[in-house]
């Protein structure tokens, strides 16, 4: 801090004073031109405060800038007591009136406001009313709380999201498997609805069946079958087989498997004795290898009724009936088949 020095002495006096043993002379005083210079009294005082606001406001710029807690904290300056004889005092001018000087001191030379500035820490700027009221008095503290705070408001908001997350995450997780279930208990429903159609079907087919078993009948009793549709052979002249065997002993009774006319019963080449029922829908059921014939042409029989016996005539290695199925338009179809679609179990 610069000195305080005394103001220059002149030849020419204009004013004196007494100063203990010694008499000095004074020139006469120019506060313009000297109001740049440091002078002594009271607004030297108050310059000195100002400059220490000065200072306060650059430390807690570097405190804000380092960091919360990062350095220590600046205080204010204690007041520098400066003590002038009683004689000199009473000659200085008033430190109001100066130019440039006047405008940092106080109207109430008893007020002196600087020493409320004085009295509290200097890193105080910066902080906000809130924080104030809080109790907070040190920038660098109020700082690092303001970041602690944003921290802990960035790690909610974190956690918050990442809640979010796993809830979107769960629901999703439940909607699939609510749509996984769904879709099984569709699949289940559609499986047990087929099941039982299938089920309602086959009791249907089987009601039908057993009704049309009631007005069928297995074409002879006491059979053993030897040889099935279109079984390959050389004793067949077509090199296959064209009906149904039901081997049974001589003298065995044949009878009409459904209500019809007869069409025909007579000698029939390698057929032997045949005879041709035609049904009302004009399928012809083919009777061969009798032994003897009980109907005639025209003859109108019913289900069961007998219409000849087993035999072995015509082209045969031993008694059987010789069974064949032609459909109206002439061709020959499976007879086992045809049983069994009219509810008989051959």
């Amino acid at each position: 801090m610069a000195s305080n020095q005394p103001a220059p002495e002149t030849s020419s006096p204009l004013r004196s004073g007494s100063f203990g043993d010694e008499d000095r002379t004074w020139e006469e005083w120019n506060p313009t031109e000297d109001s740049v210079r440091p002078v002594r009294g009271r607004h030297r005082v108050a310059k000195q405060r100002g400059l220490a606001r000065s200072s306060t406001v650059l430390g807690v710029g570097v405190i804000a800038a380092v960091g919360a807690g990062g350095m220590a904290t600046a205080q204010s300056k204690p007041p520098v007591s400066i003590s002038l004889p009683d004689s000199i005092k009473a000659n200085l001018p008033d430190a109001s009136s100066l130019p440039g000087v006047g405008a940092f001191m106080s109207g109430d030379s008893e007020a002196e406001p600087t020493e409320i500035v004085a009295s509290a820490p200097l890193t105080s700027a910066g902080i906000t009313a809130a924080e104030a009221e809080q109790g907070a008095t040190d920038a660098g503290e109020a700082l690092r709380a303001r970041i602690l705070q944003q921290a802990e408001q960035q790690q909610a908001g974190a956690e918050a999201e990442a809640r979010a997350a796993q809830e979107t995450a769960a629901a999703e997780q439940a909607a699939l498997q609510a749509a996984k279930q769904q879709s099984a208990a569709e699949a289940k429903a559609a499986a047990e609805k087929k099941a039982a159609e299938e089920a309602a079907k086959k009791k249907a087919e089987a009601e039908r069946l057993a009704k049309l078993a009631a007005s069928y009948a297995i074409p002879t009793s006491s059979y053993t079958i030897t040889s099935t549709y279109g079984q390959s052979g050389s004793m067949w002249s077509s090199g296959h087989h064209t009906g149904l065997d039901f081997a049974a002993p001589t003298g065995t009774p044949v009878k009409a498997v459904h209500g019809g006319t007869i069409k025909s019963a007579g000698w029939s080449g390698s057929y032997g004795y045949r005879t041709v029922l035609e049904l009302d829908d004009g399928t012809e059921i083919w009777y061969c290898h009798q032994s003897s014939m009980d109907v005639s042409v025209g003859q109108r029989v019913s289900t069961g009724d007998t219409i000849g016996r087993v035999g072995a005539t015509g082209n045969v290695t031993g008694p059987h009936l010789h069974l064949e199925v032609h459909t109206a338009d002439g061709s020959g179809i499976d007879p086992m088949s045809w049983l069994r679609s009219k509810g008989l179990t051959v």
